[in-house]
């Protein structure tokens, strides 16, 4: 972590941590599409991070506490990223940003979707994904509701209601 800081401001301190243009990329795409590999992570994104910036992002992640690294027991040489307890307990503010990007911004039906149904959902949703979140990354029990495949068969539901001619 860095010694000095701008302010001890919390929004300013915030900023510092995920400011930057990749940090809450990366860490959308470990909430929202459980992407825990290095190359799921580079490839999966429609934003197309470069692999150094990547790498850089997740070390600097790493050293603010907000994801960890183990091996991956299918294979070795090969990460397993997870998110921390502070990392998952950002899943208000990316709805609040989901929330505050669809009403002012020209988002897409597809990609917008989830943010729809967590806004509707209020914090009740935000706290049952938190608890499966927990469950997918810290080994927690798993919680009987699943938001993430509530989520995925959204966006899939709209993306097949897109395909019929």
């Amino acid at each position: 972590m860095k010694d000095a800081h701008r302010s001890g401001c919390p929004i300013n301190l915030t900023l510092e941590i995920l400011g930057d243009r990749w940090s809450l990329i990366v860490l959308r795409d470990m909430m929202f599409g459980n992407r825990r590999h290095f190359r799921e992570l580079l490839t999966r994104s429609d934003e197309g991070i470069a692999s150094n910036i990547l790498a850089d992002r997740l070390k600097r992640l790493m050293e603010e506490g907000l994801i960890s690294r183990a091996d991956d027991p299918s294979h070795k040489q090969k990460g397993l990223y997870s998110l921390t307890e502070m990392g998952i307990s950002l899943v208000p503010v990316f709805a609040a940003m989901g929330t505050w990007g669809r009403r002012f911004l020209p988002v897409s039906e597809e990609l917008s979707i989830r943010a729809e149904l967590l806004e509707r959902g209020g914090p009740a949703i935000w706290e049952d994904f938190m608890a499966e979140l927990r469950a997918m990354h810290l080994g927690m029990p798993a919680p009987e509701r699943s938001v993430f495949a509530e989520l995925r068969k959204a966006y899939e539901d709209v993306m097949a209601a897109k395909a019929v001619p």
